[in-house]
């Protein structure tokens, strides 16, 4: 009988984790958690998301202890941890599955070279993707650079069946450990109450929404997943439990296909099919983050990096704040204040009017994302950014520029969403809710709205943004 350690990283769960059940089938394991520098650099002012990672490490460690066995919780190089661990341990080997990010792989690649020279049984598994990112090439032997031939291609492969939870043996001894408060994760707590109130972070916790998502709102995603305030909410909630790994998207892609097989109904299988589609264009996210790693910093097409970006850090702040006098993309900005996430498609739109109303430099709107996001995953934020500016492999083209007011009208022609994020225009009747600059004087007064002072005109002019944005990228993709 073998005594393992598994190293326990964006994947909090006991379902479907390859390290884990190949583990547990040589015979003792012991769980470990270790908070690296690379992980405090990419999670630097990062409240929401570390308030996730606080809760959810709460929720395993809670689910180990039930089970009798100890989480090992440790600060350092991984290299150094994991060697002390095991010398203290006894243990034969370590296990754990794989990441993606460029500082993660690099000190990975260091740790599994210092560790077999100890003479220990290191393996590494993939359990976090629903495809093998390695072994997906063209026609050529290159890398996709286009979303649809990625997913036609993936459509081709068998998604691995999901593994079972394992057997887990107890643990008589105890390994000396650091307490989850002593990471120091909850130190900005401002948004907490609300997070509180509105997120279950864990396994069991991402379990219980996707089964909820299930019962019914997957049946209406592909027709309603763009409505900001429908009476249906066909959006699953499930994209920080997903960007943590607290369940497995090999899981939920199994399941969600068990529904569309069974069913007879065209709707149906073409609703699950599209919610399929985001889950594969998550992996196409890390696809670019392996084979492009510079793609979180740096534009993906060269000669967007001389773009003459000119907005302003007013402009910036104004935006952040949800104050631009766009009601949509306020409420939407608002709302990442209040939640942690924002609907998708206002996400979309409160970006793209960063990038190309206001010609502020999409790093600084991922910047935002990165210490605003519950669910923030640095591979999906990237993509996402570069996707709205323009800058990115199979990027939205470069003349498409969202006009909130047209968004809004048209997935929230009442504008509910708004009244709910942005409570001092909730008085004002559709369709004038939607750009109160135009509302009739009298209106305005009858629903308590001041321009300029209970809430802003609009800080660019939507028609002269667009053609100034479009001529700065004419003008770029000529020089390029």
């Amino acid at each position: 009988m073998k005594t393992t350690i598994v190293w326990f990283r964006k994947d909090l769960r006991l379902h479907d984790h390859p390290a884990l059940f190949e583990a547990a089938s040589l015979g003792k394991v012991i769980p470990v958690f270790i908070w690296t520098p690379e992980d405090e650099k990419a999670f630097s002012e990062s409240g929401p998301s570390l308030w996730w990672l606080h809760r959810s490490l709460q929720a395993f460690e809670n689910r180990l202890n039930g089970l009798g066995v100890q989480l090992v919780i440790r600060k350092g190089e991984s290299a150094n941890v994991l060697a002390e661990l095991a010398k203290e341990t006894h243990a034969d080997g370590i296990f754990f599955n794989e990441r993606f990010e460029p500082a993660h792989r690099a000190k990975d690649e260091e740790a599994v070279d210092l560790l077999r020279l100890l003479d220990l049984d290191v393996q590494i598994f993939r359990g976090n993707l629903l495809f093998d990112p390695y072994a997906i090439k063209n026609s050529k032997g290159e890398p996709f650079k286009v979303f649809t031939a990625f997913w036609k291609k993936n459509l081709e492969e068998l998604v691995p069946r999901p593994l079972q939870v394992p057997v887990l043996q107890r643990m008589e001894e105890k390994w000396p450990s650091l307490t989850i408060e002593e990471l120091g994760f909850l130190v900005h707590r401002d948004w907490a109450e609300c997070f509180e109130s509105m997120w279950e972070p864990g396994e069991q916790g991402a379990i219980e929404k996707w089964e909820e998502f299930m019962d019914e709102p997957l049946l209406y995603y592909g027709t309603e997943r763009d409505l900001f305030a429908g009476e249906i909410a066909a959006v699953s909630m499930l994209s920080p439990a997903i960007a943590a790994g607290d369940i497995s998207v090999r899981s939920i892609w199994h399941s969600a296909k068990r529904i569309s097989d069974a069913s007879v109904l065209p709707a149906v299988h073409q609703s699950v099919m599209s919610f399929l589609r985001q889950l594969a264009w998550r992996d196409f996210a890390y696809y670019q983050l392996i084979w492009f790693p510079q793609m979180v910093n740096e534009p993906l097409i060269a000669y967007f990096s001389q773009f003459p970006w000119s907005g302003t850090k007013e402009q910036l702040d104004q935006w952040k704040q949800g104050q631009t006098g766009y009601p949509l993309v306020d409420a939407g900005m608002r709302e990442l204040q209040k939640t942690g996430v924002i609907h998708n498609r206002v996400r979309m739109v409160a970006a793209s009017f960063l990038v190309k109303h206001l010609l502020i430099p999409w790093t600084e709107g991922a910047d935002w994302f990165r210490k605003s996001l519950v669910d923030y995953d640095v591979a999906n934020n990237a993509m996402g950014w570069q996707w709205v500016a323009g800058t990115g492999i199979d990027a939205a083209p470069y003349f498409r520029i969202f006009n909130p007011v047209a968004q809004s009208e048209k997935f929230d022609a009442n504008g509910d969403y708004i009244r709910k994020w942005v409570p001092e225009l909730a008085d004002l009747p559709a369709p004038h809710i939607h750009k109160p600059w135009d509302a009739p004087p009298a209106l305005l007064r009858e629903a308590n709205v001041q321009l300029d002072l209970t809430y802003p005109r609009p800080i660019v002019d939507h028609s002269l943004a667009r053609k100034r944005a479009l001529q700065a990228y004419n003008e770029l993709r000529k020089q390029g």
